[in-house]
């Protein structure tokens, strides 16, 4: 007669089996990693040549003393701080500081309120919708130049359409481009053109606002306004925060629109078109000065970096 012993497990063959699962999982887990990894090169790359890389050199130049000859051969001397000192001590420095914060003030104030009224509007469903929707998408999809160029002549103090129009009413012609009004006028331009963006933005936003609310609210006795100050409004918080600020980082970059209408001239000339100029020597920069543009390039990194932390940090407090 003989009895069947079952085998104890020890402390040994328990680590040897979980030591082989680790070895098979890791071997599992090994191709799905570099797969990941693989995905994600193209994008390190990516952002390492046409983002990382530029703002290192941008950097840099800003705290060297270049020319057009040190530019090429590379031996222009450190200077530390001394161009930023430079820059801010202008006589142009603070006044073009306070013409981009009101063209970027105004340009997202204007551009959010029209582009949530006219969500507000549409997310009534009528039978032409769609096709009006499409239609204000029109500023957003038409290049810049085209855009500029179509204000510039409407802005035209002898053959505008503007001045045409407000001629009917017996107002005189106003100079939109000359020094004194520019700033307005790109302003306008620059409103227009940024209204679809917040458009389809909060649209989509209130699409995700479920309907049962409303119908509780009408329940309740609530009218359109009440429905919209204590629903929509605070519901849209989240995207309306993300709005504004890809507006705000997307307006104080601004150029295309202010070079083409008025090269930058005039109360038009912000943080963001007097870097340009002195890159270039074009405007009312004839001198090319590569450090102080690159001052200017960081500062404006800077200023957007600042917003971006506030808006993170708003984020966090509405989520705690």
């Amino acid at each position: 007669m003989s009895a069947t012993v079952d085998r104890v497990p020890t402390p040994e063959s328990s680590t040897e089996r979980f030591g082989a699962a680790d070895t098979t999982r890791r071997r599992h887990l090994r191709p799905t990693v570099w797969a990941g990894l693989g995905f994600l090169a193209p994008l390190l790359v990516y952002l390492a040549i046409f983002y990382a890389y530029p703002l290192y050199e941008n950097v840099s130049m800003s705290l060297h003393r270049f020319t057009r000859a040190t530019f090429v051969t590379g031996l222009a001397p450190f200077v530390g701080l001394d161009v930023y000192r430079e820059v801010i001590s202008s006589p142009l420095f603070w006044s073009t500081v306070r013409q981009t914060a009101l063209f970027v003030v105004v340009s997202l104030v204007f551009q959010y309120a029209i582009g949530l009224g006219l969500a507000v509007f549409f997310q009534r469903h009528f039978p032409i919708s769609g096709v009006l929707r499409g239609l204000f998408l029109v500023p957003w999809l038409l290049p810049i130049i085209v855009s500029a160029t179509t204000w510039q002549w409407m802005m035209d103090a002898d053959s505008g359409i503007l001045n045409r129009f407000l001629g009917l009413f017996g107002v005189d012609p106003i100079w939109w481009l000359n020094a004194q009004h520019s700033l307005m006028s790109v302003t306008i331009a620059n409103i227009w053109l940024g209204i679809p963006f917040n458009l389809v933005i909060l649209y989509s936003g209130l699409q995700n606002i479920p309907a049962d609310l409303y119908e509780a609210a009408s329940l309740d006795g609530a009218g359109a306004w009440r429905q919209f100050w204590s629903l929509t409004f605070p519901l849209l918080r989240p995207v309306s925060a993300i709005t504004l600020l890809l507006g705000f980082v997307y307006t104080l970059k601004v150029v295309d629109i202010i070079w083409i209408m008025t090269l930058g001239t005039g109360s038009s000339q912000t943080l963001a078109t007097w870097a340009y100029g002195m890159a270039f020597g074009k405007g009312a920069s004839s001198i090319i000065r590569y450090s102080q543009a690159s001052v200017l390039g960081t500062i404006l990194l800077v200023i957007a970096l600042v917003m971006g932390f506030v808006y993170l940090a708003a984020q966090r407090r509405q989520e705690d």
